[in-house]
């Protein structure tokens, strides 16, 4: 008679090698929520810790918790960084319309029109204090940022446009001119 095989044991995070960053991320965000709880749990019931029979399991299970969430909150912020240059290294490979309809979403079409109004899709466009593929000001562009690539000029472009209420009326060309 075959003996039975034991399942296989299961991987730890450190042994999961197909993870994206992003899944990554969200597991080490679902973790520190759970030692954030951990930690409030014993603020609110304090008493705990200075109960005979609760103070060295009590003790031991917060200073574990802070632990471990000092310990996340560094692995987070080291992802959250990778996340952002491989986005920003995405978006600087993008072409124009690439970059704009990444950024826009549901308002790509509008936004390529702009764009295509305004500079003819060019990064490098000039005309006076406007500079780029949406044109931006200096002032706009001090508060909602540029940048020598069209995802950076992109999401700055998009920062002022959600500011301004999701319209185009900061602009001179409008969505359907010169399209």
């Amino acid at each position: 008679m075959q003996g039975t095989s034991a399942p296989a044991p299961r991987k730890t995070s450190h042994e999961r090698t197909g993870d994206t960053l992003d899944e990554r991320l969200e597991r080490k965000l679902v973790a520190a929520r759970k030692y954030r709880g951990t930690i409030a749990f014993f603020r609110n019931h304090r008493w705990l810790l200075g109960s005979d029979e609760h103070r060295e399991d009590a003790g031991a299970a917060l200073r574990m918790a802070e632990h471990r969430l000092a310990e996340l909150t560094k692995t987070i912020r080291a992802l959250r960084t990778a996340i952002d240059t491989r986005h920003a290294r995405r978006q600087a490979a993008m072409s124009p319309k690439a970059a704009i309809c990444d950024t826009f979403g549901n308002y790509c079409r509008q936004a390529v029109a702009v764009a295509w109004c305004e500079s003819r899709l060019t990064t490098t466009a000039e005309n006076g204090q406007y500079l780029g593929l949406f044109q931006m000001g200096s002032y706009e562009r001090r508060l909602f940022g540029h940048g020598p690539t069209a995802g950076e000029q992109a999401e700055a472009a998009h920062h002022y446009f959600v500011r301004s209420g999701r319209d185009w009326s900061p602009w001179s060309c409008k969505p359907g001119y010169g399209v």
